[in-house]
């Protein structure tokens, strides 16, 4: 069996990279971000809809109605960055909205936020609704055949042949399920 010998000159991890050091601030991570590949396309995107949120709650709070900016979510329409996207929680927030367009457009204009329309969508609610299994009463016994099978079993009985195990098996349950 060989054993493994190191000189002082050869270190041992030579193979390996350096861990990154646990020193970095907070600025150094944003920097960071911005200049990767993936994650800095995404971080500028977050930022530009901050920066959009924040400019939609000043201007709607400049038309008193600042109070519904946390229900309505805003986005540039995809493929154009000229149409502002509302998306509501409710048919009368959007309905307020759709009555102010105007005014919040210019306003936003004024802010330095230009665009040339907004489209108001309400967002579907969430489904509360389940489904509950029938309540029946414990114990209760099982009902019997209604009138009309009652009256088809007794059909198909006289017509099978009185030794037919068929004929046996209708009579018992005719016997059994009646009301």
């Amino acid at each position: 069996m060989k054993s493994l010998s190191l000189s002082p000159a050869t270190p041992f991890f030579m193979n390996f990279a350096r861990k990154p050091s646990r020193n970095h601030s907070a600025h150094d991570w944003m920097e960071y971000l911005r200049e990767s590949h993936g994650l800095g396309g995404i971080l500028a995107k977050t930022e530009d809809l901050a920066q959009l949120k924040a400019k939609l709650l000043l201007a709607l709070e400049r038309l008193d109605i600042g109070h519904l900016s946390s229900k309505i979510e805003a986005g540039w329409r995809s493929g154009a960055q000229d149409e502002l996207f509302l998306l509501v929680s409710s048919a009368s927030i959007g309905t307020r909205l759709q009555q102010i367009l105007p005014s919040l457009i210019s306003e936003l204009g004024k802010i330095g936020l230009h665009c040339k329309a907004i489209k108001v969508k309400v967002k579907p609610a969430a489904m509360d609704w389940e489904v509950k299994p029938r309540q029946s009463p414990k114990n209760a016994p099982p009902k019997g055949l209604n009138e009309v099978a009652k009256k088809s079993w007794q059909d198909l009985l006289e017509k099978l042949p009185p030794d037919s195990d068929l004929r046996r098996a209708v009579e018992h349950l005719l016997q059994n399920k009646s009301k």
